[in-house]
């Protein structure tokens, strides 16, 4: 979202909030009991990375980069676990319907050591980025940004391998880990754009940059031996509060959202489908699945009441006109207050989506059509296999 600045100077504290766009999280408990068999589940575990819209308990308002730094506080988490999870919503995330939808227990955060990590592990971050923070603090953009990156999330996945005995690829330890593990890649990289705000970095190169560095980080899990990886693209950024309340209202788009930042994400959509489809080429045992968040988000904006919204652009939890959002002012803070019914809006916090709009994304990408291949395909692999 480097468009919505021009300027570094009066805004360095508002890009430093901003920053924190998708921080996507805390001492979390399981889900209610598992009742099936491992026989009945197609996967027995999940590993996740991303950012602030898969983090389950990575982050927590004292470990998070600037801007939403109340998510250990109320209304956070009030919808489904009634008190805060650090999770950046309301309620449940993508991932957590993913995990029910599999039989499978929430995933805990790869920082919560005592979890219990049987049925997978989450090394989401949020306000991660896609390229390595030594880039940051080179183009002296890395005050108050959070520093772990994919790399870092690579990093704590090869340590969380050895820790369970995977050291040669070959071991039994090592086909457990991989054979029934499904990978879910959340949406990462508008971070990188946020960082470098008002900065004399092109959009471009934070595109070429972000996009070499994800693949880099998709062919290292292939290599280790992932067969079953869904890679989330980044959602329609544009109609986020934030963005809203920062761009100039003449920068619209067809469904009223920011459209230099809609056309961000997009373009750099197009090129991470391209690189899905170049890695399908060179790991053809392997099936990876582009799941659309970018469309998925664009048609619920399209028809809000279709899927039960009455609130678009307003954020659920916050402060101020005209989309209840307020940069130095957000939720989580004392003074600012949560909407009674968040299942009617689409934001939670001006950045973060409401439980009610994960659930429909995540319906659109297991039950629908916002998949390619669909979701339904993988599942059939991989009770295909032996």
């Amino acid at each position: 979202m480097a468009t919505l600045f021009s300027t570094h100077s009066s805004s360095q504290n508002i890009l430093i909030t901003f920053t924190i766009i998708f921080l996507a999280s805390s001492l979390l408990p399981s889900s209610s009991a598992i009742t099936e068999t491992d026989q009945h589940r197609p996967f027995k575990k999940i590993y996740a990375f991303g950012d602030s819209f898969t983090d389950t308990g990575n982050t927590g308002s004292l470990t998070g980069p600037n801007g939403f730094v109340h998510v250990s506080n109320p209304p956070y988490g009030t919808t489904f676990f009634h008190h805060p999870t650090n999770r950046y919503s309301d309620g449940r995330l993508v991932i957590d319907f993913l995990a029910q939808s599999l039989s499978l227990p929430f995933l805990p955060p790869y920082r919560n050591s005592k979890a219990n990590r049987t049925y997978g592990v989450n090394f989401a971050v949020a306000g991660s980025t896609a390229i390595n923070h030594a880039f940051f603090v080179k183009n002296n953009l890395s005050l108050d940004i959070t520093p772990e990156s994919i790399q870092t999330q690579m990093m704590w996945f090869d340590k969380y391998l050895k820790s369970e005995g995977c050291k040669d690829p070959e071991s039994d330890q090592c086909k457990e880990a991989f054979d029934d593990a499904l990978f879910w890649v959340g949406e990462i990289g508008v971070n990188d754009y946020a960082y470098t705000l008002g900065s004399t970095v092109s959009g471009d190169t934070i595109r070429k940059l972000a996009i070499n560095s994800f693949t880099e980080f998709l062919q290292g899990l292939l290599k280790k031996g992932a067969k079953y990886v869904v890679v989330e693209a980044l959602p329609t950024t544009g109609c986020l509060p934030l963005a809203m309340t920062l761009a100039p209202s003449d920068d619209r788009d067809d469904i009223g959202c920011v459209k230099s930042v809609n056309n961000q994400s997009n373009a750099h959509n197009l090129v991470l489908q391209s690189k899905v489809s170049d890695l399908r080429q060179q790991f053809p045992q392997a099936i990876i699945v582009y799941a659309d968040y970018w469309n998925a988000y664009r048609t619920v904006m399209q028809s809000p009441e279709k899927y039960g919204f009455k609130e678009s652009f307003k954020a659920c939890c916050g402060t101020g006109e005209p989309y209840n959002f307020e940069v130095f002012n957000t939720c989580g803070n004392p003074s600012v207050t949560a909407c009674s019914n968040p299942a009617q809006y689409i934001n939670w916090d001006g950045v973060h989506l409401t439980e009610a709009m994960y659930k429909v994304v995540a319906d659109m990408f297991i039950d629908g059509n916002l998949c390619n291949p669909p979701f339904k395909t993988l599942l059939e692999r991989k009770l295909r296999q032996p």
